[in-house]
């Protein structure tokens, strides 16, 4: 697959753009609007990194961030 982590399958995500016009009242302001809310995509951090197998092979991995830092906590 394109972009997606090879140890957990972590991939693209999806979600909303959401403006907010306008200050609080909270704050002082005539409360907030919200405008029209369109579609946006969450892509996964990934690094390439190489990893030293059970067996002791080389092989290069696309990481995400998540797994990079449980993978140097673990080694």
């Amino acid at each position: 697959m394109g972009r997606c982590c090879d140890f957990c399958g972590r991939g693209t995500g999806v979600g909303n753009n959401v403006p907010r016009k306008g200050l609080p009242k909270k704050k002082g302001g005539t409360g907030s609007k919200i405008g029209t809310k369109t579609k946006r995509t969450f892509k996964v951090n990934l690094h390439s990194k190489t990893v030293m197998l059970a067996n002791g092979q080389r092989r290069k991995f696309r990481l995400c961030s998540r797994c990079l830092k449980t993978l140097t906590k673990v080694c």
